[in-house]
């Protein structure tokens, strides 16, 4: 499968953006999908995702603030981002696998597939 990732762009601290991560070749049905976020210098870490059984987590950073969704016929994950901050300010990825469960939904490495990321910026 591959991914598309798009909605990033500049955004005042307090405004929201959405971002959407496509799936060509299959959808994301039996694939747990999760949205992965890398600021300079930074290690790439967990956003939020929706693991095989359709259960949605949040990293405790953005919690309250994101949404995560999709379409019906599971092709599009969306992530809805309020309230947004300076420091969310990154490179947002995201990532789909077909062997991911709940336990290792936040590592990178459970993934094998990846979007190309997109930038998002939140000025003060």
């Amino acid at each position: 499968v591959q991914l598309q990732a798009s909605g990033g762009g500049l955004v005042q601290a307090g405004g929201f953006l959405r971002l959407s991560c496509a799936a060509s070749g299959r959808t994301f049905r039996r694939q747990a999908v999760s949205w992965f976020r890398q600021a300079p210098g930074m290690e790439r870490a967990f956003v939020g995702g929706i693991n095989r059984s359709g259960g949605i987590f949040y990293a405790d950073s953005v919690k309250g603030r994101v949404t995560i969704s999709t379409d019906s016929a599971w092709n599009t994950v969306y992530l809805q981002m309020n309230s947004l901050r300076p420091e969310d300010t990154a490179v947002y990825y995201c990532a789909a696998g077909s062997s991911v469960i709940s336990s290792n939904l936040q590592s990178t490495r459970a993934y094998a597939y990846w979007g190309q990321g997109t930038q998002v910026t939140v000025s003060s």
